[in-house]
């Protein structure tokens, strides 16, 4: 229910900062601020708490050297630095959310609704990301800063923060056939080039060390995502959505991003064939699409100024996204088992309900 009620209350804040640019930027900045704590100083809270806490145990026999030579070597090495600092396994979490958040806003900042932007990602890019995800939140942070790369035809930034994202999780090598788009002018032939890109097998991310563990682990297991099949259609009615609707509209209003945008919603679309092979390998992709994806939500009262039922279209993407929230909280276990009851260690550890000595 918590969760529930903060989404409430993020709504109720972005609909009292109304068009007024002041309160936006105002409202934003203080909720980015209880947002990154609200992540970072959870306590065994998340799905994969005690994965990570393994792995920081693991890391406490190893060096640098062996941090490096590990695979996703940047989180190990984080995991290392922590230890050196002589702090407990829950400070991986706050130096992981000043990752993710630090990239969020540089991206987010950059839209004309920052406020929106942010209060869009709690119930899916937030809540599975910082508060659960750590090595993918990481990179998902750094992929943001490699789309404002895109934006500003910055090739090598593109480039450096792609391999720093994908040495938290080789999974955003998905991004690096993208570079050879970056400092071109978008046309028909480069949109259909980056939906074969963007399929989950592409060469570049098929041969990596990442794709034989995700192979092993997901696709030849009987693991599976309920979820990410609702998370997938939503990627994929977006991007189809934006091409057959938005995309001229867009073209029109934004076009210093529509070239972002437009390559976007082809790899929403062309990122459903992952699905058949495993609904979690489609997941870990979607992530990455999901900034993109809450840009185009965030421009709606822009796109569909002057239309028939603009309020409603307007207020779609958090009415939805709030009947998505309720319905994961309220009914599936895995959440209950995974994020309840949220717990902060900001004023003290509280009792370990797994017996672990922090």
């Amino acid at each position: 229910m918590i969760y529930v009620i903060v989404f409430a209350a993020l709504i109720a804040l972005r609909w009292a900062a109304g068009t007024d640019a002041r309160k936006n930027a105002t409202s934003y900045r203080i909720l980015l601020v209880f947002l990154f704590f609200f992540c970072a100083f959870r306590f065994e809270v998340g799905l994969d708490w005690t994965g990570y806490y393994w792995n920081y145990r693991i890391q406490e026999w190893n060096s640098f050297m062996d941090a490096a030579e590990m695979r996703n070597p940047s989180f190990w090495i984080l995991n290392e630095i922590v230890h050196q600092l002589n702090l407990p396994y829950p400070w991986v979490n706050v130096f992981v959310t000043i990752g993710f958040f630090a990239g969020f806003h540089c991206l987010a900042k950059r839209q004309n609704d920052p406020l929106g932007f942010l209060v869009l990602s709690f119930p899916v890019l937030i809540i599975n990301m910082p508060m659960s995800a750590l090595k993918q939140a990481v990179a998902v942070g750094f992929i943001c800063i490699a789309l404002t790369a895109y934006l500003d035809k910055k090739l090598t930034k593109f480039l450096f923060w792609s391999f720093a994202a994908a040495s938290f999780h080789g999974s955003a090598l998905i991004f690096l056939p993208l570079a050879t788009l970056v400092k071109t002018d978008l046309t028909r032939r480069d949109l259909a080039f980056a939906g074969v890109l963007a399929l989950p097998g592409v060469v570049a991310l098929a041969y990596s060390s990442e794709a034989e563990v995700m192979q092993s682990r997901y696709i030849e297991s009987s693991r599976e995502a309920t979820g990410a099949i609702f998370r997938l259609a939503l990627l994929v009615a977006t991007g189809l959505f934006f091409h057959f609707f938005l995309r001229h509209r867009w073209k029109y209003l934004f076009p210093s991003d529509y070239r972002l945008v437009g390559l976007g919603a082809l790899m929403m679309i062309a990122s459903s064939p992952a699905i058949l092979a495993s609904t979690i390998v489609g997941d870990r992709f979607g992530y990455y699409l999901i900034p993109i994806q809450l840009m185009i939500y965030n421009r709606f009262p822009l796109l569909f100024e002057g239309a028939p039922f603009q309020r409603f279209l307007s207020a779609a993407p958090y009415i939805g996204l709030f009947i998505f929230l309720v319905a994961w909280t309220s009914f599936s276990w895995h959440f209950q088992a995974g994020f309840l009851p949220y717990q902060t260690w900001l004023f003290g550890f509280p009792r370990s309900k797994y017996g672990f000595g922090y």
